[in-house]
C-alpha cells in the first residue's frame, strides 16, 4: 500500500493581500512547471520572492499584508522580485495610537526557573565576575587580569561561572555633556549592577575623561566587597595593577561563589530579542516563533525587550497601534525622528539596510526586513520605550532604542538588565554576549545542519511544514527556561562572549 505524503506548496503566501510569495525551496520552472497557474519566468532562489500578479512600475509590492517597496520596472506574474526591480519609497502610514491595544491573557500554569536572587531583588541566570575598563587605555590591563582566571584556576572557585574582561574603544577625547557620555556611563553601570554579575572590578588609567569616581557618583554606585576600583597610574604601572587586580578578584570569589540557585517564577526573566544575518525566512519561521515564545513569557509576567530602531523603521506603525498609552507611541516616533536626523547629518540613509548577506538570503528592502523583525515582539501591547542602556523596569513588551548593529544593540539590552537573549539568524551569526546567555535560533534547516555546533534551535521546521509557529514557540519557551536555569547555550560551549561588549559611541571624538 502506498502512503500518500502531505503536499507542501513550493510557495509561502503570508497574507491574502500579498502580491508576492516566498520560495520554500529553490524553484526551477523546468522542474516545477506552473505554480497555481503561474509559470515562474526563471529560477527563484530559496527564501526569495516571486510575483503572483503583474505589478506596474511605481506600484506597491505587498508582503505580510504591508507595503515593502515599489516596483522600479514592470513586473510580470512569475518574475523573481528583488533588488533589480524593487526599491523603497515614501508613503503615509496609519500610526493610529493604541488602536490595536489588547492585553494578553494571563497564563494559568506557573512557569519557573532556577536563578540567583540578588540583594536588589532581581534574579540572575549566571554568576560572573566582570573586570571593566573605564577607557581603552586600561583595556590591556583589564584583559590581563581576566585572562589569569583560566578554567584550571576557576576550578578552585566553585559556584562562579568565570571572570570576564569587558573592554571598549572609548572613554576619552569626548564631551561629558553629550549623549555619548550618557550612553557609556549607563552601559558600564548597567553591567556593574547586572543580576548576572556577582562581583566587579573597574580599572582606569587615571587621566581619562571618563573618570571612575564620576561614574560612581553619576550612577549611584559605591565601592564595597563586590565592587572595587583602581587606576594604573595610582597603583604604579601595568604589572603592579595586573597583580593588584588579580588579588582584588580573588578576594571577591568566596562572596560571589556563596550564592546558590533557587526556584523563582518566570516573571523574573528579562528577555532581549535580537536578529542578525537575517534572510527571507526570518519573518516566516524564527521571528514569529520567537514572538509566540515572547507572548508566553509576557503572559507569565516577564519582560521582553525589542530593539534595533533602524530595523523596525517602516514597521513602527505596527507598534504604535499596540501602544499601551499615547505617550509610549509618541516616544517611539520621537526616536524614529532622532534616527532620521542622525542618519542625515552623517550622510547616511535609513534604508541602507538590508546588508549584503540579507540580500543574498532574499531580503530586498529595509521595509521588508523591519516587518519580519517586528514579529519577534509577538502580539502583546507595547508598554514602554527606553533610551539606550536605560534600566528596564516595566513588565511586558518594551522597546529600547539601539542601532541595528548586533553587538552594540545587545550591549545596550544587557546594560538595561536583560538576563537572557534570543537571537534569530538566517545566515549564521555566531556571537555570544557574556554575562548573559544567548540562544541562537536558525531560520532555516539547511543553515542549522551546516552550522549545528553554533545553533540552539532549528526553526526551519515551520518552513518545511513540519511544525506550527505555536509549537515552535512553546519549544523555544521551554529552552529559555532551561537556559535560564543553567543549561549552556551553543555560544557558551564555544567560548563566545568576551569580545562583544560594544557600547554605542555617539558624537565627536576629539
Amino acid at each position: 500500500m502506498t502512503i500518500k505524503q502531505n503536499f507542501v506548496p513550493p510557495l509561502i503566501l503570508l497574507n491574502p493581500q500579498d502580491n508576492v510569495a516566498v520560495a520554500r525551496q529553490r524553484i526551477d520552472p523546468r522542474e516545477t512547471g506552473p505554480i497555481d497557474g503561474i509559470l515562474p519566468s526563471g529560477t527563484i532562489p530559496r527564501g526569495h520572492k516571486m510575483a503572483l500578479a503583474p505589478v506596474a512600475a511605481g506600484q506597491q509590492v505587498v508582503k505580510y499584508g504591508q507595503i515593502i517597496g515599489f516596483a522600479t520596472t514592470d513586473i510580470a506574474a512569475g518574475d523573481h522580485v528583488h533588488t533589480h526591480n524593487l526599491a523603497v519609497g515614501e508613503f503615509m502610514r496609519d500610526h493610529a495610537f493604541c488602536a490595536d491595544y489588547r492585553p494578553l491573557p494571563e497564563v494559568v500554569a506557573e512557569a519557573t526557573f532556577e536563578g540567583y536572587r540578588r540583594a536588589d531583588g532581581r534574579v540572575g541566570t549566571r554568576n560572573y565576575v566582570v573586570v571593566i575598563s573605564s577607557v581603552n587605555c586600561s583595556a590591556t590591563v583589564s584583559r590581563a587580569v581576566a585572562a589569569h582566571f583560566t578554567p584550571e584556576v576557576m576550578a578552585g572557585f566553585p559556584g562562579v561561572d568565570g571572570v570576564i574582561g569587558l573592554t571598549h574603544g572609548g572613554g576619552c577625547a569626548f564631551n561629558t555633556r553629550t549623549e555619548g557620555y550618557d550612553y557609556l556611563t549607563r552601559t558600564i553601570a548597567g553591567y556593574a549592577t547586572h543580576p548576572n554579575v556577582g562581583g566587579v572590578l573597574m580599572i582606569g588609567l587615571g587621566c581619562e575623561t571618563n573618570q571612575i569616581p564620576a561614574i560612581l557618583e553619576r550612577e549611584g554606585l559605591a565601592e564595597g566587597d563586590r565592587l572595587q576600583t583602581m587606576t594604573i597610574q595610582a597603583v604604579g604601572g601595568t604589572r603592579r595593577t595586573v597583580a593588584a587586580g588579580i588579588e582584588a578578584v580573588e578576594r571577591m570569589m568566596p562572596l560571589v561563589g556563596a550564592v546558590h540557585r533557587e526556584t523563582v517564577p518566570a516573571d523574573e526573566l528579562v528577555l532581549a530579542l535580537e536578529c542578525g544575518g537575517s534572510d527571507g525566512y526570518s519573518g516566516i519561521s524564527a521571528n514569529p516563533g520567537l514572538g509566540h515564545a515572547a507572548d508566553l513569557l509576557i503572559r507569565a509576567g516577564g519582560t521582553v525587550i525589542l530593539s534595533e530602531t533602524p530595523e523596525i523603521y517602516g514597521a513602527e506603525h505596527l507598534l504604535t497601534r499596540r501602544a499601551a498609552k499615547p505617550e509610549v507611541a509618541e516616544k517611539l516616533l520621537e526616536r524614529i525622528e532622532w534616527w532620521r536626523d542622525y542618519a542625515a547629518r552623517n550622510h547616511a540613509e535609513m534604508d541602507n539596510n538590508p546588508s549584503h548577506g540579507n540580500k543574498q538570503g532574499g531580503l530586498t528592502t529595509i521595509l521588508e526586513k523591519s516587518l519580519g523583525a517586528v514579529a519577534k515582539g509577538g502580539s502583546g501591547p507595547l508598554e514602554a520605550v527606553y533610551e539606550y542602556a536605560e534600566r528596564v523596569t516595566s513588565k511586558g513588551l518594551v522597546f529600547m532604542d539601539t542601532p541595528g548593529y548586533d553587538p552594540v544593540a545587545v550591549t545596550g539590552q544587557v546594560a538595561g538588565g536583560a538576563n537572557l537573549i534570543a537571537f534569530t539568524t538566517g545566515r549564521g551569526s555566531v556571537s555570544g554576549f557574556k554575562p548573559t546567555p544567548s540562544l541562537k535560533l536558525a531560520t532555516n534547516s539547511e543553515m542549522y545542519k551546516h552550522m549545528s555546533e553554533d545553533m540552539d534551535i532549528d526553526c526551519g521546521t515551520v518552513v518545511t511544514g513540519e511544525e506550527t509557529i505555536e509549537a515552535l514557540g512553546e519549544r523555544i519557551f521551554a529552552l529559555m527556561l532551561a537556559t535560564a536555569s543553567g543549561r549552556h547555550t551553543a555560544s557558551e560551549e564555544l567560548g563566545y562572549g568576551d569580545n562583544e561588549f560594544v557600547p554605542w559611541q555617539v558624537g565627536a571624538v576629539m
